[in-house]
């Protein structure tokens, strides 16, 4: 996706990337976030649907949410969609695509997701596997991971998604609260920022609770 200097020999595009990305570990030993599996995930949705994820995310989701604005997607050299994260928008609609998966999956009175697929994510991911993996997310003890998304199995159910140098979707179900965030924090890993961000997080929301009449 950037410009290549002149002897470049390396791969032109995602998908030749991929197929160059060697196995590290068992599958389903131990978690481990990886962008290359969303990436992948990208390129099973083009070859299922015989779109462009932005193509699909736009007709599913995007187009069904009352957008303020456009979004948009980085490409590589062929024009294939970033999976991983490259995905531009701005914070209010954000906050709509939260306000969506907080409410099942719905939008006013439209089904956008299958509100089964909002409670499996909702369930979380094996908490065996995530505390073999657990080294990487110190500040994440008793989380787990599930397509895609975070859930932090703390007394509201809380759950993220979370992308690089702080930004995050924070939805707490019990509070009835989105929160999104769009940061540039120099360390690449929200580990840097955990310690202060979700204990902010979680404030927010015991706060909002306690105006409830």
């Amino acid at each position: 996706m950037l410009p290549k200097p002149a002897d470049y020999q390396g791969p032109r595009n995602y998908y030749e990337s991929l197929q160059r990305i060697q196995k590290q570990g068992q599958h389903g030993e131990a978690f481990a976030y990886k962008t290359v599996n969303t990436d992948a995930l990208g390129w099973l949705i083009t070859r299922v649907t015989g779109k462009a994820v932005s193509d699909v995310l736009s007709e599913r989701i995007w187009s069904k949410l009352g957008m303020e604005q456009d979004a948009f997607f980085t490409v590589d050299s062929i024009g294939t969609p970033f999976a991983g994260g490259g995905l531009n928008a701005g914070l209010r609609d954000m906050a709509r695509f939260g306000q969506m998966i907080l409410d099942g999956g719905r939008a006013g009175t439209l089904q956008v997701v299958p509100s089964k697929v909002i409670a499996r994510i909702r369930e979380g991911g094996s908490p065996e596997a995530f505390a073999k993996g657990y080294k990487g997310y110190k500040g994440l003890k008793g989380w787990t991971y599930r397509s895609m998304w975070w859930m932090s199995h703390n007394g509201h159910g809380a759950f993220m998604a979370r992308g690089v140098h702080g930004q995050s979707i924070y939805i707490d179900p019990k509070a009835e609260m989105v929160i999104v965030r769009f940061a540039s924090h120099p360390t690449a890993s929200n580990a840097a920022n955990d310690p202060t961000t979700l204990p902010a997080y979680h404030a927010v929301a015991k706060y909002l609770m306690s105006l409830r009449p």
